[in-house]
């Protein structure tokens, strides 16, 4: 563990990507708000870190404006400032055609994947903007659907492309600030959401195959690097996956 003090905020830290990750920031001498919809989660998250004192459990729904100004007044108020955000929260309906497709799953996967990221980002960015000293980090989980899609993935896809659109923005306005953004594809690591990939998925040629799964350190480990970085450092996009995950084509 390190002897620095930084504050972070994960969001969909109760499960998979974002558990590990903020467990790795635990580990690593961060005081961390872990922001999820379900509390449980959250708590189960704190008690799995070498020192729960450093953890503020926020039960938060990214898709709700006023919970989430809370959750920034929240370490505001209990840290003084923010060094970090992993924008993590994010949904996936994975198998419908667009044609199948409502309105209200489409609205849905827009909510959180897109605004929820972007009422985050926002909050973040006032924050890191105005405290003394000012700036800090912003890293939002993209996915290789930033890159490539699925099929029968559109909403899934159109969100996640529109996470690049996001990040580069960010990147280029909070120059100004100190506030560095970059984005983190994630592949398929081994979590609830992608155990489906062990079993068999639809592939673009029509075939269902077997696709490999990554540990869940790897990953941790990967944005903790990003994180640890001097503010005049950025890695502005990182694709980490299973070497022999289909992604360059798709195949």
């Amino acid at each position: 563990m390190t002897g620095h003090h930084k504050i972070a905020v994960v969001t969909g830290a109760g499960s998979g990507i974002g558990k590990a990750v903020a467990l790795a920031l635990l580990d690593d001498g961060y005081r961390v708000a872990l922001a999820g919809r379900r509390q449980t989660p959250l708590e189960r998250t704190a008690a799995e870190s070498t020192d729960p004192t450093r953890a503020l459990v926020v039960p938060a729904d990214v898709r709700d404006a006023g919970a989430v100004e809370k959750l920034f007044a929240q370490v505001k108020e209990r840290f003084g400032r923010l060094d970090l955000l992993f924008n993590n929260a994010g949904i996936f309906v994975p198998g419908i055609e667009i044609d199948e497709l409502s309105v209200a799953q489409w609205q849905a996967m827009v909510d959180t994947n897109l605004t929820g990221s972007f009422l985050c980002a926002r909050q973040a960015y006032r924050l890191m903007k105005t405290q003394d000293p000012r700036g800090g980090r912003i890293i939002n989980n993209g996915s290789i659907s930033a890159h490539a899609p699925r099929p029968n993935s559109a909403p899934y896809t159109a969100t996640k492309h529109a996470i690049t659109g996001l990040t580069k923005a960010i990147a280029l306005d909070g120059r100004r600030f100190d506030i560095a953004c970059g984005q983190i594809d994630i592949g398929n690591a081994d979590t609830e959401m992608a155990a489906r990939m062990a079993s068999g998925v639809p592939q673009a040629n029509g075939q269902i195959a077997i696709e490999p799964l990554m540990d869940l350190a790897h990953v941790a480990s990967a944005v903790l690097y990003m994180a640890g970085l001097p503010l005049d450092i950025n890695v502005q996009f990182m694709t980490i996956m299973a070497t022999k995950m289909p992604f360059i084509g798709r195949g």
